[in-house]
């Protein structure tokens, strides 16, 4: 090591942010996934109903503009806990997220059966 060369409180523990690196990347990767299902489900109705069914196409809408939304909190929600982690890890303070983890469980539990009242409804199943 050269003289200049100082450790930083971050060489101190290198595994643990690269941890939390990869997770936040995985949140990315999660962000750009909930968006796309978002305009997945969204072509497909369109795409495939020819006419014009108001509570349906409000639905696959909603559903859209919600992946749209609750993409951009994830990615906003992954960003700050990154940097909030980041400096836990430094300090030895690292506390796990418990409210953040339920939150997040309860609403992606409410997108999914959204989606599958969509199914439901768009495919004449109930």
């Amino acid at each position: 090591m050269k003289k200049n060369e100082t450790n930083t409180p971050d060489s101190k523990y290198i595994q643990q942010h690269l941890a939390n690196e990869r997770t936040y990347l995985a949140w990315v990767r999660t962000s750009i996934t909930i968006i796309g299902v978002g305009f997945l489900i969204t072509n497909l109705h369109f795409s495939m109903v020819s006419e014009n069914r108001l509570f349906e196409d409000w639905l696959a809408q909603f559903i859209g503009l919600a992946s749209i939304f609750i993409g951009i909190i994830a990615l906003v929600m992954s960003t700050i806990t990154f940097f909030t982690k980041g400096k836990s890890i430094n300090e030895q303070k690292f506390r796990f997220p418990r409210k953040s983890i339920l939150t997040i469980s309860i609403v992606l539990l409410l997108i999914f059966i959204i989606f599958g009242m969509y199914y439901l409804i768009a495919w004449e199943l109930l």
